[in-house]
């Protein structure tokens, strides 16, 4: 007589079953609207790069939201429609998450309330087409809102005017740990004084672009001192939005 096999553990039942489960699929996917505080440049609420990336994933895990998980991956992605800068106020940030079930908006918000991470708040929340393409692969421009102090509103208006009417805006950038240089004036879309003040509040919107590169306010507003001749000081920077292609068109 052969001898019988011994029963299989409860550890290899459960094996079993997590190899033959198929895995889970997006249902649903939930666009934010976000702002985030902050007083004045360097003292953000928030942080940059992996640790920011931890930090949001983190939040989200503990929303008990039924989030999709890419195989592989122990936590959802929380997928930010452009990279966000350490050291200015967001107004309208947008962001998506992915969910394996059909959830409505109100448990959405309530299951974000309070768990987000420090200086961040939700301002909204909308379903969105699960097969458009990915939220950054959208944003196309951004608009910011900086005080200048007391800079002079003949002087700034005057370098601006210049600004529009140069063919190319030579800069310098370090990428990748190189200096390399690149071409700023495809990358602005509008400059304008909104408040004369004191302070000089300027308005701006720059493009965010696969190829050409994103247009950053600190940039255009060293453009304008090249010009101008003067020391332009940024007080404070917020950057107000993020603009879809589909709703803008700016010569993309």
């Amino acid at each position: 007589m052969e001898p019988r096999s011994a029963p299989a553990s409860d550890d290899a039942i459960a094996a079993s079953a997590v190899a033959i489960d198929p895995p889970a699929i997006p249902r649903q996917r939930w666009r934010l609207v976000l702002a985030r505080d902050v007083t004045a440049i360097g003292t953000a609420i928030g942080l940059a790069g992996r640790e920011f990336t931890d930090a949001w994933e983190a939040a989200i895990e503990e929303t008990g939201l039924p989030l999709y998980r890419p195989v592989g991956r122990a936590r959802a992605r929380v997928a930010f429609g452009a990279p966000v800068p350490a050291g200015i106020a967001l107004e309208r940030e947008l962001a998506d998450i992915v969910l394996i079930e059909t959830v409505p908006g109100w448990r959405v918000r309530e299951a974000l309330a309070g768990r987000l991470p420090e200086g961040w708040r939700l301002i909204d929340s909308y379903d969105v087409w699960l097969g458009a393409p990915a939220l950054a692969g959208q944003v196309a421009a951004a608009d910011h809102r900086i005080d200048l102090g007391d800079a002079d509103e003949r002087i700034v208006t005057a370098a601006a005017r210049a600004l529009f009417e140069a063919e190319r805006l030579p800069r310098e950038r370090v990428k990748g740990g190189e200096t390399v240089t690149y071409d700023l004036r495809p990358l602005i879309v509008d400059v304008s004084i909104a408040d004369a003040g004191p302070p000089l509040i300027v308005e701006m919107r720059t493009r965010i672009h696969p190829v050409l590169g994103t247009g950053r306010p600190e940039e255009v507003v060293a453009a304008l001192a090249d010009i101008a001749g003067a020391s332009l000081e940024m007080r404070t920077v917020v950057r107000e939005r993020l603009i879809l292609a589909e709703d803008l068109e700016i010569g993309m």
